[in-house]
């Protein structure tokens, strides 16, 4: 009997479609006119190819107006096919702060920063303010001896300062590195000691909604434990009257010269700043960025991924120690306003960022996709109670967006804005799966693979696959793809990515590449759940548990037998009241029906919180190993854990737990 032809599938109804006039408008429609390529497809493939992707990154540099200062010998060297150590630009000298403090064509009294305290009162700064305060700081970090390679640490939070500090390093050539003051002292020695750094700024302490955190101690603590520190700058934020302690030099008098700004040429991949991984599974990886692999990804994503440009007024909410706060600054790159916020965003109203994006004309806002998966939760109806005409895209990055978060951003958010789903990491500071102005946008989807992110997925052969779930990989060259890891011989490096599929960058995510080109991330790789052969990534497990209205969070591990057994799938909630005997069965029944029998928990356990990390990422790993008798010391770096409180719950339950 002949075997009837496949029915392709029925693509669902997009949540939101880019109209006529915003497609034609939008700058990454330019740019595809002005290089020959008539769809976002042809585009992708040619910026991937080994043929094209040269012209491609020297598309970008010419749309970014890179000033080179000396010009590169080649975009990429012939031998492209390697994903690592390919060399970008070779001979090309330039600088990312130089290209950051360029004022827009023709505005130079327009806004570059608008920034929002919850510390001291709002302040704005004018393009040539912002480069006046660089100038002052770059005098000061001249005066401490700091220069080319050098390493400048912030203990800072989200505030002009903190930019200031980071371009005047980049524009001597020197390194910029940083930790948020949330994080306590471990956690930034942890971090800090294996760069060893030139001169610290700390602030003395902050306000978070309506509490003041003195930071005095822990910022002395820090300081004390540097030896290689020439300097010490003390930054008075929380009290701006209070004293200086002896050994540290004031903000004010560091940065009292008032010099014409200069900036040092530097190679394409002399690096800029130091980023961390979040140190979940041992160590923080300090991993080194370049100025020039920066300044191509960012131009790239927020001008024509994001369509940023003048008069966009762009804001994420992050501290210093998450990289999405050297993403939302480079908008500064594409000419836009950045908007830096610092504070508790839910005080002194739950849904208190709407209130930032609608004062400050946010054209181009982004959030936590936990954050909009609570104000979902919470009833929130922003569009109804904020002032957000001005609003035109809205970004969400951190963890996948469940389709239902979605749907309500379109409903009680604004009818007409891109939501941008975006994926990636600190490893590319970026993200290499998005959106674009182009593009639709479906339910629990990421609309795209960027220009330039030659992404698949991989089966458990290494073979690329299409309509199945496997591993996220990247097989070809990224310009933000670390220079190197801070005091590696490279083997690090290697180990980390390249491992898994000799040669081919693993992400270590979960996903699902459609035959729309979108993608679905379905969890980490590390944190999949395979019971009896199903393999399941934890996103999937999420959209089904927390679309039940009585659940705030959850997290879900699977125990695995060393004996080859099933194993123990255990699930924990937190909700409201707990788990009484009726929510357990709705849940399991609920798991049954849209997942898999093999994927009803054993267990179901409430909990008072999910333990998350600095930049909000649930920890299922880190409590997997604990459950399964691992001393939490060994099983995580407790300076990365935002609540290490929530952790008690977990060691209550491996107490009890037979061995």
């Amino acid at each position: 009997m002949p075997v009837p032809p496949a029915v392709p599938s029925t693509p669902p109804a997009p949540l939101w479609e880019p109209g006529p006039a915003r497609r034609a408008a939008s700058r990454l429609r330019r740019f595809l006119d002005e290089h020959g390529q008539a769809t976002y497809e042809d585009a992708w493939a040619w910026s991937v190819s080994a043929e094209g992707a040269g012209a491609f990154w020297s598309a970008v540099a010419e749309e970014a107006a890179v000033e080179w200062r000396s010009p590169p010998q080649a975009a990429i060297e012939p031998d492209a096919e390697r994903v690592a150590g390919v060399r970008w630009f070779r001979g090309a000298r330039l600088n990312y702060a130089a290209a950051a403090l360029r004022p827009p064509p023709g505005r130079p009294e327009a806004i570059a920063v608008l920034a929002r305290s919850q510390t001291r009162p709002d302040l704005e700064l004018r393009w040539g303010d912002l480069a006046d305060l660089v100038a002052s700081v770059r005098a000061g970090l001249a005066a401490a001896g700091v220069t080319e390679g050098d390493r400048v640490a912030g203990y800072i939070p989200n505030i002009p300062e903190a930019l200031a500090v980071m371009l005047a390093a980049a524009s001597l050539g020197a390194v910029w590195t940083s930790c948020a003051p949330e994080m306590g002292v471990t956690g930034v020695l942890d971090r800090l000691s294996q760069v060893d750094p030139t001169v610290l700024v700390a602030v003395d302490g902050y306000r978070y909604g309506d509490r003041r955190i003195d930071r005095r101690a822990a910022a002395e603590e820090i300081r004390a434990a540097l030896p290689g520190l020439a300097r010490a700058v003390w930054l008075p934020y929380l009290d701006p009257r209070g004293e200086t302690p002896p050994g540290w030099t004031p903000w004010a008098d560091f940065t009292a010269e008032r010099p014409p700004l200069e900036f040092t040429p530097v190679e394409f991949d002399h690096p800029l700043y130091i980023l961390f991984s979040s140190g979940t599974t041992g160590k923080p990886k300090p991993i080194v960025h370049g100025h020039g692999g920066i300044l191509l990804e960012h131009a790239k994503a927020l001008g024509l991924h994001f369509d940023l440009g003048p008069g966009d007024r762009f804001f994420w909410f992050t501290t210093t120690g998450w990289m999405m706060w050297n993403f939302c600054v480079s908008g500064l790159v594409v000419g836009a306003t950045v908007v830096l916020f610092d504070g508790d965003p839910a005080w002194p109203e739950p849904d208190s960022l709407w209130a930032v994006m609608s004062e400050t004309a946010t054209t181009c806002g982004g959030v936590g996709a936990g954050w909009l998966v609570a104000g979902m939760k919470a009833g929130h109806r922003p569009g109804a109670t904020h002032d957000l005409g001005a609003l035109k895209t809205l970004g969400s990055t951190g963890s996948p967006l469940p389709a239902a978060a979605a749907r309500w951003v379109y409903e009680e958010v604004a009818p007409d804005v891109m939501l941008a789903s975006f994926s990636g990491g600190t490893d590319v500071c970026t993200g290499f799966l998005g959106t674009s102005p182009l593009h639709p946008v479906w339910a629990g989807e990421i609309s795209c693979r960027c220009l330039g992110a030659k992404v698949e997925v991989f089966d458990e052969q290494g073979s690329s696959v299409v309509g199945e779930e496997g591993e996220l990989v990247i097989t070809a060259p990224l310009p933000s793809m670390p220079v190197r890891f801070w005091g590696d011989d490279g083997s690090r490096y290697r180990a980390a990515y390249f491992e898994r599929f000799p040669g081919v960058w693993a992400h270590g995510d979960r996903a699902t590449l459609t035959d729309r080109g979108t993608v679905v991330i379905t969890g980490r790789s590390d944190g999949t759940l395979n019971r009896g052969g199903v393999r399941m990534g934890t996103a999937e497990f999420y959209a089904v548990v927390e679309s039940f209205e009585e659940v705030a969070d959850s997290l879900v591990v699977h125990l695995e037998d060393p004996s080859g057994g099933p194993g123990e799938l255990w699930l924990f909630v937190v909700a409201d009241g707990g788990v009484d005997e009726q929510l357990r069965a709705r849940l399991t029944d609920a798991l049954r029906r849209e997942l898999s029998p093999r994927h009803v928990p054993d267990r179901i356990v409430a909990v008072p919180a999910v333990p998350r990390t600095l930049s909000g990422k649930k920890l299922e790993v880190p409590v997997k190993r604990v459950l399964s008798g691992l001393d939490p010391s060994d099983a995580l770096s407790l300076s990365s854990v935002a609540n290490p409180e929530s952790l008690e719950a977990f060691l209550e339950l491996r107490r009890g737990r037979p061995s």
